[in-house]
Formats: structure tokens, C-alpha cells, sequence
């Protein structure tokens, strides 16, 4: 697209948050939020094709004095690291809440599919599992050390597998969403089949407790990491779908770049399952009380930073905007 095409397209949205921005007018927290987002993707797109341009000039201008008008401070350039984890992306996020829902009830279906198909079918766990692992896992609880298979392996070596393993899934739950997200989806259904056979596998044999309250250490936290890459496919995908009011390049290139934001956001939990896994499930001996703590905390610190954090910071947004006396925007 010419840049005189794109600025015509885009004009009435970037006078409007330049207006918003310079006369603090109220508009609500959602209208905020999305217009910000806009102004940085068009920024972005103009640093990439029109560079040097008036278009990005102003861009880059109106981006500066939002940052100065929701972050308010002077070093952010100096922590951009922290802030984009403690405030950009939750503030990011908040408009992908209904993506993340998506992929959540997605998983949880199919793993109940997945439960119900091994209870009903003898030979299902062996074709998901594979006949090496289950029968590992056989001897292991005849041995009388059903969870050995996490002792066995150096815990350094295990962590780093496990990491590389996890973000490999994460990038296939991702570019698979170039399949229209259809090909997310299967990411996702295939994984919680597989979770949903392993945990009846277990159950099965009468260790269900013993099973969960180990493997959910690290699952926890490696299971949400799954659901939020698959987050990231819908995105992906859903734009190459529901472009909008943008072309179906430039909803490609916006999905793309937010798809890999969410990645981007869960680097830290790969590390933190990884090092679960790898240092910490092996402790089967551990006290039960230890093990719920470590999977409560786990588990409520997933479910505060992707979803109720990014909807304070929303509220919050609204409040710093919301002063008395300011025209409403008609």
C-alpha cells in the first residue's frame, strides 16, 4: 500500500487518539486501549515501509507522548524489559481475553475426550502414549516407584530438554494458526488428548493422586504455557480470517506481530517449568502439603498475570483518564 493510502485509511483514528492524548478528553478504557494498540502497529508498519517518511514522523510522535500519558515516566526506555512484562503486554493482553478462553475450553474438552476415550478403549492409551513408555511406566509401578522416570536422567540434562521441548509445542501451537487456525486447534486437541489418557492411564492404576500431585508440579505451569502458545496461533489465524477494516496483509502482519508478543510473554514460564521439572518433580518424596503449594501458586500466578492483572490495569487505565470536569467525546 502507498503511504498515501495508508495515512488516508488511518487518519480519523490517529486525529482522534491524538485528540484524546493532548485535551485528556474520557473516552472508555476499551476504545483507549484499542486505539493504542493501533497507533503502535501502524508505527511499527511505517518503520518497515516507510522509513524516513512524515508519516512515521508523526507516528513515532503520537506513540512518545502515550507512553509519557499512560506510563508517566522518563526512564522507561531504561527498564524496557520490566515494563514490557509488568505493564505493556498485560495492557496488550486485555483484548485477547476471549482467544485465551477459546483455547482453554478447547484443551479442557479434549482432555475430558481424551480420559473418556482411554476408559473405553483398552488399547487407546498405548496408541497415544506409544506401547515404550507405558510399558516403562508398568514396571516402574511394579518396582514400586511408579514416577522413576522423572529420577532417571541427570537434572540439569532433563530441565534443558524439557525447555527445548516446551517451546518447540509453543512454536508448532503458534504457526500452525497459519492454517486458518484450524491447525492451532489440532495443537491443542492433540495435546489434551494425550493429558487426558495419561492421567486415566495413572487413575487406572490406582495412583491418580500419586501421579497429579507429582507431575502437576511442573504441569502446571508447562500445560498453561500450551493453552497461552495456542493464545497466540488464534491470533494468527483469526486475522488472516477477520481482517476488518484492514487489508488482509496488513491483519496478517498485525496477528503476526501480536501472536508473538504473547510467545515473547511466556519465555519465563519455559524456564520456570523446565527447572520444575527438571529439579524439582524428582522429589516424589516431598509432603503432600509442599506439592499443593507449589501447584496452587503456580496455577493462581497463571491465571493473575494473563487475566486479572491485564483487567486491572484496564480499570486502571479508565481511572487515570476518568477526571472530572473533561468533555466526554461524542
Amino acid at each position: 500500500m502507498r503511504e498515501a493510502a495508508f495515512a488516508k485509511q488511518n487518519k480519523d483514528k490517529w486525529l482522534r487518539f491524538e485528540n484524546v492524548l493532548r485535551n485528556n478528553i474520557q473516552v472508555s478504557p476499551d476504545e483507549l486501549s484499542a486505539l493504542y494498540v493501533e497507533i503502535t502497529d501502524h508505527l511499527s508498519y511505517a518503520q518497515t515501509f516507510y522509513p524516513k517518511s512524515n508519516t512515521l514522523m508523526y507516528l513515532n510522535g503520537i506513540s512518545v507522548l502515550a507512553h509519557q500519558k499512560i506510563y508517566k515516566t522518563k526512564r522507561e526506555s531504561r527498564k524496557r524489559l520490566i515494563t514490557f512484562y509488568t505493564k505493556e503486554f498485560p495492557l496488550f493482553f486485555a483484548q485477547y481475553q476471549k482467544q485465551l478462553l477459546i483455547a482453554f475450553v478447547t484443551f479442557a474438552i479434549f482432555t475430558v475426550v481424551g480420559a473418556y476415550s482411554a476408559a473405553t478403549n483398552g488399547d487407546f492409551v498405548r496408541l497415544i502414549l506409544g506401547d515404550g513408555y507405558v510399558n516403562m511406566t508398568l514396571q516402574n509401578i511394579e518396582d514400586g516407584d511408579p514416577m522413576r522416570v522423572y529420577k532417571e536422567m541427570n537434572a540439569l540434562n532433563m530441565s534443558l530438554g524439557i525447555t527445548i521441548n516446551n517451546i518447540r509445542v509453543a512454536l508448532m501451537a503458534f504457526a500452525f494458526g497459519l492454517f486458518l487456525s484450524l491447525g492451532t486447534l489440532f495443537i491443542i486437541m492433540r495435546n489434551a488428548i494425550m493429558l487426558g489418557s495419561f492421567q486415566y492411564f495413572f487413575y487406572d492404576q490406582g495412583l491418580l493422586w500419586e501421579s497429579a500431585r507429582t507431575i502437576w508440579i511442573h504441569g502446571t505451569i508447562e500445560i498453561s504455557v500450551i493453552i497461552i502458545a495456542g493464545c497466540a496461533g488464534l491470533v494468527l489465524g483469526n486475522s488472516i480470517l477477520f481482517p476488518s477494516t484492514y487489508s488482509r496483509v496488513q491483519s496478517f502482519v498485525r496477528g503476526a506481530k501480536d501472536g508473538v508478543k504473547i510467545l515473547i510473554s511466556t519465555i519465563p514460564f519455559f524456564i520456570i517449568a523446565g527447572f520444575l521439572e527438571g529439579f524439582v518433580t524428582r522429589h516424589t518424596e516431598m509432603p503432600d502439603w509442599l506439592a499443593i503449594f507449589i501447584i496452587g501458586s503456580s496455577l493462581a500466578f497463571i491465571v493473575f498475570y494473563y487475566v486479572i492483572y491485564p483487567l486491572k490495569l484496564k480499570r486502571k487505565l479508565r481511572l487515570q483518564f476518568d477526571k472530572p470536569n473533561r468533555p466526554e467525546l461524542t
